[in-house]
């Protein structure tokens, strides 16, 4: 009996992301929510029909699950374990050479840059910031791999995040993430989806365009004091070379 994909079998899979349009939609999906074959349609830029085709593959090779609402077709990355493959594909694949050609498409990769979530945990610049933060802090721990302290515990109730309901999620607790932009890793598994979501409950961070996260005025300080950071650390680059926006 064959317990292990084949050359074949990978080939086919990796086929399933060797298509611009079908590779656009999983990065999309990363925003962690459900969308209709229409709205990905608008977003790529292509036909519904094209759409339609291109979705059916993703969900058949099991990148994508699917659920009808009425006459609507809604999608979304089938699970964690998905959202972490896309992103870390995203992550070795090479810069694209031709800059934004618009300020509007340069403000929105700037804002994608700074912070934005990675299916349900946060990316970009602020949450690489927040990894080096909480190992800095010894809320987390690299000594035998990738760990939770039990100083890190006493820190997350502190913060409104318990800790026990995520040891018995069925992913792992603690699990770093390879960022696309920043190249380097930032937090993911069940400790990073709780954090993404406690500091949105908090009202430090808030929901921008797509999948873009910003720092509140009152959230920056606040995730400063708890991180033991310099508020400025936590300020988003400038957009014109000038200083950074305090």
């Amino acid at each position: 009996m064959t317990t292990r994909a084949d050359g074949r079998g990978l080939a086919g899979f990796a086929a399933l992301l060797a298509d611009p349009t079908r590779a656009g939609f999983c990065l999309t999906l990363l925003d962690g929510r459900a969308w209709t074959a229409g709205e990905l349609a608008r977003s790529a830029g292509v036909a519904a029909s094209t759409a339609s085709d291109h979705l059916t593959r993703l969900v058949r090779g099991g990148l994508l699950v699917e659920q009808r609402q009425g006459r609507h077709r809604y999608v979304r990355l089938a699970d964690p374990a998905v959202a972490q493959l896309v992103e870390d594909l995203a992550g070795r694949a090479p810069t694209p050479a031709t800059p934004p050609r618009t300020l509007r498409a340069a403000s929105a990769g700037a804002a994608l840059a700074y912070a934005r979530t990675c299916y349900d945990h946060l990316a970009g610049r602020l949450g690489v910031l927040l990894y080096d933060a909480l190992l800095a802090r010894g809320v987390l721990d690299l000594a035998g791999g990738l760990a939770l302290t039990p100083a890190g515990t006493s820190w997350l109730a502190d913060l409104g995040v318990p800790v026990e309901p995520l040891r018995a999620a069925r992913r792992p607790l603690v699990r770093d993430c390879l960022d696309w932009t920043e190249r380097r890793p930032h937090l993911a598994g069940a400790l990073g989806a709780a954090l993404c979501t406690r500091l949105l409950d908090l009202g430090w961070t808030e929901r921008g365009t797509g999948r873009s996260v910003r720092l509140t005025r009152a959230g920056r300080p606040a995730l400063a004091e708890a991180l033991a950071l310099d508020p400025s650390a936590l300020a988003p680059p400038p957009r014109d070379g000038g200083p950074a926006r305090a």
